[in-house]
C-alpha cells in the first residue's frame, strides 16, 4: 500500500465486511475443494503470488534509495552516485509498471477463469434438480448464489489472498529496514499503531451494521422489482389498483438506501482523515525527532527522509492485516455457499445402469401405472434453508397424494383422467415423465420402468403441453427449435400449419421472427397454445401427456386449439387432463380419480350408466358444454 490515502480506502472496504462471518462454521475439508478447484491454475496463481512479492519489494526499496542519494550523492557531492541512483530508481519504476502489469494480466486470468467455471458448475447442476427443488427455492437466492457468491469466491484469490501476501511482505520488508534505520524511531512508530486501529475498528462497526442494512433493503427492491415487472405481477398491481402503494413502499426502502450511502461516504470521509491525521503525526515526530539529530548530524538527513516515506508504507497494511480474519471468512464462506449447492444431490437422476428406450417406441409406445403410491418430497429432501429464507428445512412428511393408482394406455389409445381439483390428475401425468419418483410400485413407459431409463431418452420420447405452455422472451422460431434444433423453415411451418396457426404467423410483420414477449404474453391463449403444440409436433413424441387448456378459451380460439390438438393426439398414446366435452368423448378409457386413487373406469357410455362420480362431473362440468365444430377448414 503506497500511503495513508490508499490505507484508508483499503481498511473502509475491508472493515464494512460482516465480522458475524468469523462465527461460520466451515465444513471440514472446505480448504482443500477450493484448492482442487484452483488446481487449474496452480502455474497462474504461482506467478501472480511471485510478481505480488517483487511488487512489495520494488515498493519498500525506493525510500532507501532516496536515503542513498541524500547520503552517499548530494552530501558528498557525489554527482555520478546521485545520476546511477536516480537512474536505478527509474528502472524500478519502469519494472514495477510492467509487474503490474503482468500482475493484473495473471489477477484476471485467474479470477475470470474462476468466476466461468464455478458459474458453470452451479448453473449445471441447478439444471440437473428436480421440479420440486424449483417449487420451493426462490429464484432471487439461486442467482445470488451463480453471481454475488461465485464472485466472493473468486475475491479469495485475486483480492484477499494477494492483498495478505503483498501486506505481511510489505510490513515485514519496511520494519526491518526501519529498524536498521533507527530503532528508536521505529519503536515510537509502532506505539501508533493502536491509533490507527481504534478508530477503523470504531468505524467499521458502524459500517458492517449500515452495509447489512443496505444489502438486506436492496434485496427487498430487487425482490419487488422482479415480482412486479413482469406482466403477470404488473396485470395484478392495476387491477387492483394499488400502483401509489407499491411506488410508496419501493420509495421508502430506495430514500433509505440513499441515507445509507450518505451515512457511508460520511464514515468513510471520517476513517479517511482520521487515518490521515495520524499518519501526518506519525511523519511530524519522525521529522521532529530525526531533524533534531540531523541538525547535529548532517549524515543522518537521508535516514530521516527514509523513515517518513517508511512510514506512510508502514500503516496501511498494519490496519489491514488487523482484519484479516474478517477478510479471510468471508471469502471462504463465499465458497463455502457455492460448495453447498454444489453438494445439494439431484433427487431425480440417471441410474447407474440406465438405459436409452428406443427411438421410436413404434408398437411399444404404452404407459403403465403398477400400484403406484407417491406422496411429494419433504423440503428437506430437495432444497436448502437458505435457498428458502429459513432457519431450518421441513423434514414431517407431506399426506399421501396417490394410493395404489394402477392403470394402462396401450399404444395409439386416447386416455382422460377427470376429476374434481386436487385430486392427483397433474400428478400423475407428472409422473409419466418422472418430474418425481414415486415411493412404491412402479411407472413404465414402452415396458420399462422410467427408474430404469436415461431421462434425456425418456423426455426425447414423451412430449408433453401444459395448461400454460411457457415460451422464453424470444422469438417465435427460437421457441419452436427449442423442441428441434436442426429444423429447417420448412419444418417449422409445416409444424405451424398442422399447429393451425401457420396463417396467423405468416401476417406477422416479422414472422417467424417476431419476439413472443415475457412468457409469451404478445400472444393470445389460444395462439400460445397453437404454438406449444407446433413445439410438441417439431418434437415427434411417441407419447403425449396433455394438460387439456381450453376451458378458459374463446369459442373461435377452442375450435382452432382442437383442430391442433386431433393433429397431435393422432396416432400417438395419449395421457390427456380432460377439461373438455369432445375429448372425454373421443377417449378409449376414462379414469376418474378422486383423492388420489382411480375411483372408476371405462368409456364415457359405461361410466354414465354407472351413476357414479363421472356421471356427477358429466352433470356439473361437460352436459352444458357444446361441442365445438372442428371440421376441417378447406
Amino acid at each position: 500500500m503506497g500511503g495513508p490515502a490508499g490505507g484508508g480506502w483499503h481498511a473502509m472496504r475491508s472493515f464494512r465486511r460482516d465480522a458475524s462471518v468469523t462465527e461460520a462454521h466451515l465444513p471440514k475439508g472446505t480448504i482443500k475443494r477450493i484448492a482442487r478447484f484452483a488446481a487449474p491454475y496452480r502455474n497462474a496463481i504461482v506467478a501472480f503470488l511471485v510478481l505480488v512479492v517483487i511488487d512489495a519489494v520494488i515498493g519498500a526499496a525506493n525510500p532507501w534509495i532516496v536515503k542513498l542519494i541524500i547520503d552517499d550523492g548530494i552530501n558528498k557531492r557525489h554527482h555520478a552516485v546521485v545520476i546511477g541512483l536516480a537512474l536505478l530508481m527509474a528502472g524500478l519504476a519502469l519494472a514495477d509498471a510492467a509487474v503490474n502489469l503482468a500482475n493484473r494480466w495473471f489477477s484476471a486470468r485467474v479470477g475470470e477463469g474462476l468466476i466461468y467455471d464455478m458459474r458453470s458448475a452451479v448453473f449445471t447442476h441447478i439444471q440437473r434438480m428436480p421440479i420440486a427443488f424449483f417449487t420451493r427455492t426462490q429464484t432471487g437466492a439461486l442467482i445470488s448464489r451463480i453471481n454475488n457468491d461465485v464472485l466472493g469466491a473468486q475475491q479469495a484469490f485475486t483480492g484477499t489472498l494477494s492483498n495478505v501476501v503483498s501486506n505481511i511482505i510489505s510490513v515485514s520488508l519496511v520494519l526491518v529496514a526501519m529498524l536498521l534505520l533507527s530503532w528508536q524511531i521505529t519503536l515510537l512508530a509502532l506505539a501508533m499503531v493502536p491509533l490507527f486501529i481504534i478508530p477503523a475498528r470504531l468505524m467499521g462497526r458502524r459500517l458492517q451494521r449500515i452495509t447489512r442494512e443496505s444489502y438486506m433493503l436492496n434485496a427487498e427492491m430487487s425482490t419487488q422489482m422482479t415480482e412486479r415487472f413482469n406482466v403477470a405481477g404488473a396485470l395484478l398491481v392495476k387491477l387492483f389498483g394499488r400502483p401509489e402503494e407499491e411506488e410508496r413502499l419501493f420509495r421508502t426502502k430506495a430514500r433509505r438506501v440513499a441515507d445509507i450511502g450518505v451515512e457511508q461516504a460520511m464514515y468513510g470521509r471520517i476513517l479517511f482523515v482520521s487515518l490521515t491525521l495520524i499518519a501526518a503525526l506519525g511523519t511530524s515526530l519522525v521529522y521532529g525527532l530525526g531533524g533534531y539529530q540531523a541538525a547535529t548530524d548532517p549524515a543522518k538527513l537521508g535516514t530521516v527522509v527514509a523513515l517518513a516515506a517508511y512510514l506512510s508504507r508502514l500503516y496501511g497494511p498494519i490496519t489491514a492485516l488487523s482484519n484479516i480474519q474478517v477478510d479471510v471468512m468471508t471469502a471462504l464462506v463465499s465458497f463455502d455457499r457455492v460448495f453447498e449447492v454444489l453438494d445439494l444431490p439431484p433427487a431425480i437422476a440417471d441410474a447407474t445402469d440406465a438405459k436409452p428406450l428406443p427411438v421410436p417406441l413404434g408398437e411399444a409406445s404404452t404407459i403403465e401405472f403398477d400400484d403406484v403410491w407417491f406422496r411429494y418430497p419433504t423440503a428437506a429432501e430437495v432444497s436448502l434453508a437458505s435457498l428458502e429464507s429459513v432457519a431450518v428445512l421441513d423434514q414431517v412428511p407431506d399426506k399421501q397424494v396417490l394410493h395404489g393408482v394402477s392403470f394402462r394406455a396401450e399404444p395409439g389409445q386416447l386416455v382422460a383422467l377427470v376429476g374434481p381439483s386436487g385430486a392427483g390428475k397433474t400428478t400423475i401425468s407428472q409422473l409419466v415423465t418422472r418430474m418425481y419418483d414415486v415411493q412404491e410400485g412402479a411407472v413404465r413407459v414402452g415396458g420399462h420402468n422410467v427408474r430404469d431409463v436415461t431421462l434425456a431418452s425418456l423426455r426425447n420420447a414423451v412430449g408433453v403441453v401444459t395448461q400454460d405452455a411457457h415460451m422464453f422472451h424470444d422469438t417465435i422460431r427460437a421457441n419452436l427449435v427449442y423442441a428441434q434444433p436442426d429444423a429447417s423453415d420448412d419444418e417449422l411451418w409445416d409444424a405451424l400449419d398442422n399447429a393451425h396457426i401457420g396463417s396467423v404467423i405468416r401476417e406477422l410483420p416479422d414472422g417467424l421472427d417476431t419476439v413472443v414477449g415475457d412468457r409469451g404474453y404478445r400472444m393470445s391463449g389460444g395462439e400460445k397454445q397453437r404454438l406449444a403444440i407446433a413445439r410438441l409436433l417439431l418434437k415427434r413424441p411417441s407419447i403425449v401427456v396433455l394438460d387439456e387448456a381450453t376451458a378458459h378459451l374463446d369459442s373461435e380460439s377452442e375450435v382452432a386449439v382442437q383442430r391442433a390438438l386431433k393433429k397431435a393426439l393422432a396416432e400417438r398414446t395419449s395421457l390427456v387432463i380432460a377439461h373438455r366435452l369432445s375429448t372425454v368423448r373421443d377417449a378409449d378409457q376414462i379414469l376418474v380419480v378422486d383423492d388420489g386413487r382411480i375411483v372408476e373406469r371405462g368409456t364415457h357410455e359405461e361410466l354414465l350408466d354407472v351413476g357414479g362420480l363421472y356421471a356427477e362431473l358429466y352433470r356439473t362440468q361437460f352436459q352444458g358444454q357444446a361441442d365445438p365444430d372442428i371440421t376441417p377448414v378447406p
